[in-house]
């Protein structure tokens, strides 16, 4: 059977590829945030994973506002980057798993979600950027992949409370998966964080460490506020934890901290990253 190995969970503001991409890994300004992430490569280097199930959002790349889906899901043989508009590079293509990817499809309807199936999907920033972070130096990215997209770009948006529940849909579906994989769940974006608007460069370090405090102990305690509120305590693009919700749903019953990097700001937000493994 297929084995959950944990999750692993970052900011992926494109300013962070921008950073990547001129090589200030070692700036003041940068430094404290790439310092979080040895202990996530020696994480990933010895759990082994060979899938990634990654939950994040996209950013006009693949969906647009006239065509947003609430929750869409990867079952593609091959997923491609590309030109944002950002100056980033195009990154590496990642290889899909269509057969695991239908099988968390299948849970999910089973299961009442009414997800968006897509045979070929662009994937951003919000998905490379992570991985450009966790794997440096690779020529062709370790794992297969099976992106989720949660839609936090227009509203109505899904609750804190559905979006758990949508990821234990899915661990369900790992759960039960007959493959001998070693999977790994990859939660992106925020924290808090507004880009625009008479709040620009708001940030909450109050409702970011009550989240990164909860993640892996108590996730339910992140979903009793409402999604205006959560709005109003992390920012427009704060709401991006609604993908670190649902990434920790996947993980199961109990997971434990492992690791933690917390630093502000980049890039106007607040960034951290986590490392949770299962018992």
């Amino acid at each position: 059977m297929a084995e959950i190995v944990g999750g692993y969970f970052t900011s992926h503001v494109p300013a962070i590829g921008g950073a990547i991409q001129r090589g200030d890994q070692s700036e003041p300004y940068w430094q404290p945030f790439f310092a979080g992430f040895p202990a996530v490569r020696d994480w990933l280097a010895a759990a082994r994973p060979d899938v990634a199930v990654v939950f994040y959002n996209d950013h006009g790349l693949n969906f647009f506002l006239d065509k947003l889906p609430t929750f869409a899901v990867g079952a593609a043989p091959e997923y491609r980057n590309a030109d944002e508009g950002w100056g980033l590079p195009v990154y590496k293509p990642f290889t899909g798993h269509p057969a695991l990817s239908w099988h968390v499809i299948e849970q999910l309807v089973a299961d009442e979600f009414d997800v968006t199936t897509c045979q070929q999907m662009l994937v951003d920033h919000a998905l490379s950027i992570p991985f450009e972070l966790a794997w440096p130096d690779a020529d062709a990215w370790p794992v297969k992949l099976v992106p989720i997209a949660i839609n936090t770009v227009q509203h109505p948006l899904p609750s804190a409370k559905r979006c758990l529940a949508l990821g234990r849909s899915v661990h369900r579906a790992l759960a039960s998966w007959p493959g001998r994989d070693r999977i790994v769940v990859i939660g992106t974006g925020g924290l808090s964080h507004q880009l625009d608007g008479a709040r620009a460069g708001f940030i909450n370090q109050d409702y970011d460490r009550f989240c990164l405090d909860s993640l892996a102990e108590n996730p339910d305690a992140l979903t009793h506020d409402s999604i205006i509120e959560i709005v109003r305590q992390s920012g427009t693009q704060g709401v991006e934890i609604l993908n670190w919700i649902a990434a920790r749903g996947a993980l199961g019953p109990v997971a434990r901290e492992v690791h933690r990097n917390y630093h502000v700001p980049i890039s106007n937000t607040a960034a951290a990253t986590m490392v949770l493994e299962r018992p």
